[in-house]
């Protein structure tokens, strides 16, 4: 199993961290959120790691990964970043993590024993987050809805109550080729207009595919403001004595 971490963005809203290297390199309660995600991830069994860069893509020269790059990601999004990465994706099954996220290896696990092409992980206990996240937490949030066999209808809009918010998408998927394959058409067809949220809702409006939805096993959190620094320290606590519990079994 594969995995491909992407950090290509220029990471603005977490300034001042990311005045001089990417996001998943800020080292938060002493370690990065790389090396977070790496940790999670080799130990629910994934072999081989790589990153997609742009800015400031020779920071990760020191990691050892193996490294895709997006040249053009000033001017695109999410998806394109993904793009960069179509040798592994066209191949073989591979986890997508976005670059500013932690979550626990069991998470992971849980994507990777999920059935169909598509799947993403989604945190069905959302609202506590958000609400240490966020004074008006349904400002931030999109909608989310899954039926009861795991299988997503909706995703990314603007909710009007809480209703309509069954989780919240924490940016961690699994392609299969397959899926790859749909996703890089609509992307081509669309000029790569659209980010990743936008190509899951429209390829649940084309009826292209299916897309399961898992919820997450433990712990996860984003760092996407300076704010989240306090707000994420009880989730690394809760990572940092999982992983310790988890070295003690082994």
């Amino acid at each position: 199993m594969r995995a491909v971490i992407l950090a290509a963005g220029r990471g603005s809203r977490f300034a001042p961290f990311t005045a001089d290297r990417p996001k998943c390199l800020v080292r938060v309660a002493g370690r990065t959120l790389l090396e977070r995600q790496i940790a999670a991830l080799s130990a629910a069994g994934v072999g081989e790691i790589a990153v997609v860069a742009g800015w400031s893509a020779e920071s990760f020269d020191g990691t050892g990964l193996p490294r895709f790059e997006n040249p053009r990601w000033a001017e695109t999004t999410m998806v394109e970043s993904v793009a960069a990465a179509r040798s592994w994706l066209s191949r073989d099954e591979v986890v997508v993590s976005y670059g500013d996220i932690v979550y626990t290896a069991d998470t992971v696990r849980a994507l990777l024993s999920a059935s169909g092409p598509l799947a993403l992980s989604y945190d069905p206990h959302w609202r506590e987050l958000w609400e240490r996240r966020f004074e008006r937490p349904l400002d931030d949030a999109e909608t989310f809805r899954c039926d009861g066999a795991g299988r997503l209808l909706e995703i990314g809009g603007r909710p009007s109550g809480m209703a309509e918010v069954m989780g919240q998408y924490i940016g961690l998927l699994r392609f299969t080729p397959e899926a790859w394959d749909a996703v890089d058409e609509l992307r081509r067809t669309t000029r790569g207009g659209l980010d990743m949220t936008g190509v899951l809702r429209e390829l649940l409006r084309r009826r292209r595919l299916p897309i399961t939805a898992v919820p997450t096993r433990g712990p996860w959190f984003e760092f996407d403001h300076p704010s989240d620094v306090e707000a994420g320290m009880r989730v690394l606590d809760a990572l940092d004595a999982a992983d310790a519990v988890g070295e003690v079994a082994s």
